[in-house]
């Protein structure tokens, strides 16, 4: 497994699209140039995934992330190893007691050879299935937030249930995974499949990259995954 996947999974790139710190100019204080949020995405060197167009509801940008020695997504240089993008409700902004929302969101993992870490004290490993694993079921816990649980609580659950994603991604071919055959790109492909009290996760394969996904209030049994052709769908455009 990936041993960088759980590094960049705890720690998840700013929302795209943020504003920039403010900069002295000449004894003022203006607003830094805002980013535009398709900018990471476009700047990375392999293919975004999403729902395919059986999905017709709405769609929006997730969050894209580098792995240490990767550049931090946003940057000119690009350096994107993974990126999200959501179809459905997007996150809570504060916890909800009756948490209705419908979403799934699919995960793309850019296929990474092993490589020495960014300090050069050491290698990390290829990125693989269990890397999209990962990220998928540490963002479906980072999108659930148990109502009856107070923020204080929730870091101790969210710890809790982080480390157990890890080994479960680290097992697929285990007993806390099932299989499921999707389509992608209009052809079956095998993928790995888990349901909880949260939501579901997957795991998988496509041309050129991993993938992962995960949801809730949505069937997995009835998604299909495509290369996106146009990421302006995801951005109102």
């Amino acid at each position: 497994m990936d041993a960088t996947s759980r590094a960049v999974g705890t720690a998840p790139a700013g929302v795209p699209g943020a504003p920039g710190p403010e900069r002295p100019v000449t004894g003022r204080r203006v607003p830094a140039a805002p980013v535009d949020p398709l900018a990471p995405y476009l700047a990375a060197d392999f293919p975004w995934y999403g729902l395919d167009d059986g999905w017709t509801g709405r769609r929006w940008l997730g969050q894209v992330g580098a792995g240490p020695g990767g550049a931090r997504a946003g940057q000119a240089e690009g350096g994107a190893d993974y990126g999200s993008l959501g179809h459905g409700d997007e996150p809570a902004k504060q916890p909800e007691a009756r948490d209705s929302r419908r979403f799934a969101v699919v995960v793309t993992v850019a296929r990474r050879p092993g490589r020495r870490s960014a300090d050069n004290t050491g290698t990390l490993e290829a990125t693989s299935a269990s890397s999209a694993a990962w990220l998928a079921g540490s963002g479906l816990l980072a999108a659930t937030w148990p109502g009856q649980l107070d923020r204080g609580l929730r870091q101790d659950w969210l710890d809790q249930q982080s480390n157990l994603a890890w080994d479960l991604a680290d097992d697929l071919d285990g007993p806390g995974w099932s299989s499921l055959t999707l389509p992608v790109s209009g052809l079956p492909q095998p993928f790995r499949y888990r349901e909880s009290e949260y939501g579901w996760v997957l795991a998988g394969e496509a041309p050129g990259v991993l993938l992962g996904a995960y949801g809730r209030g949505v069937s997995a049994y009835g998604v299909g995954f495509g290369a996106v052709p146009d990421l302006a769908a995801y951005h109102g455009r």
